[in-house]
């Protein structure tokens, strides 16, 4: 693929996207702005084998980790209770009675913010700056998106209240017009619902959106409607270069850049607001 002239690592996936005079942006938020949850995804796998093993006797871990990354990479954007519904029916049809799918999410969220405590305690403290705790360059490009007059969201599939949290002790929940994660009544809340409310609300076409995320729903849904996605392949654990699976993913989600985080970001706006 070719990359964004002035770059080293900005592909330019769809050349052929209509640039147009951007009016909102919508932002996942883990892997994309936030990297306080970085290994959330290991967590959750490695609870669903866990479950898992066992249930059929010729299933050895390995074939169950692809099985579990498989469908857990798939709904990577959706609300958490969507990927612990979809254990449950693994459950199911290896002949046992599965949990209540919010059970099995509190388990998660006990063993993913163990695993995070040491982060926002040392946010909380000032000890870690939210710099350190974002995709570089995440700051910089909210700043540069509202100098430009444009309204921009966060969606997540995390919970709404800790991402309102977890947003401010990151520095940046004041750039969004409106922040939104996951409910217990999980029907009430989905990106694509937000999106099409955006644009039904304000009379526009797909093409005045701007979309950021690391997961499949969200790039797919930013491209559905005709809007410019951006997938976001950072590699989270070292901050530093395309993380591939992720990549793979996105490019097939319909992204028409992908991006290793938003420190080339003069000729990513120059490409994005032609002169």
């Amino acid at each position: 693929m070719p990359v964004l002239s002035g770059t080293r690592e900005i592909e330019i996936i769809r050349p052929g996207i209509e640039r147009a005079d951007y009016r909102f942006a919508v932002f996942d938020f883990d892997g994309t702005l936030s990297l306080i949850r970085e290994g959330w995804r290991e967590i959750m796998i490695l609870m669903m084998v866990e479950i898992l093993s066992g249930l059929r006797a010729e299933e050895s871990t390995s074939d169950l980790e692809n099985l579990v990354s498989d469908y857990v990479d798939e709904l990577t954007g959706q609300q958490t209770i969507f990927q612990m519904i979809r254990l449950c029916e693994e459950v199911e049809v290896r002949g046992k009675t599965p949990d209540e799918p919010a059970a099995y999410k509190q388990v998660f969220h006990e063993r993913l913010l163990n695993h995070i405590a040491d982060r926002v305690d040392r946010l909380t403290s000032g000890e870690a700056s939210p710099e350190s705790m974002t995709v570089p360059g995440s700051h910089a490009l909210l700043e540069e998106l509202k100098t430009r007059g444009i309204d921009m969201y966060l969606a997540s599939g995390t919970d709404h209240d800790y991402v309102r949290k977890e947003a401010e002790l990151l520095g940046i929940d004041t750039y969004f017009v409106g922040i939104y994660g996951a409910l217990d009544n999980y029907d009430d809340f989905s990106k694509a619902k937000l999106i099409a409310e955006i644009l039904e609300r304000n009379e526009l076409s797909g093409s005045r959106l701007l979309g950021f995320g690391d997961g499949f729903v969200e790039i797919e849904n930013i491209s559905q409607v005709g809007g410019t996605a951006i997938g976001v392949a950072t590699n989270e654990t070292t901050r530093e270069g395309i993380n591939a699976w992720k990549r793979e993913r996105l490019v097939n989600a319909g992204a028409a850049l992908i991006i290793p985080h938003y420190l080339e970001l003069t000729p990513l706006l120059d490409y994005l607001f032609p002169s």
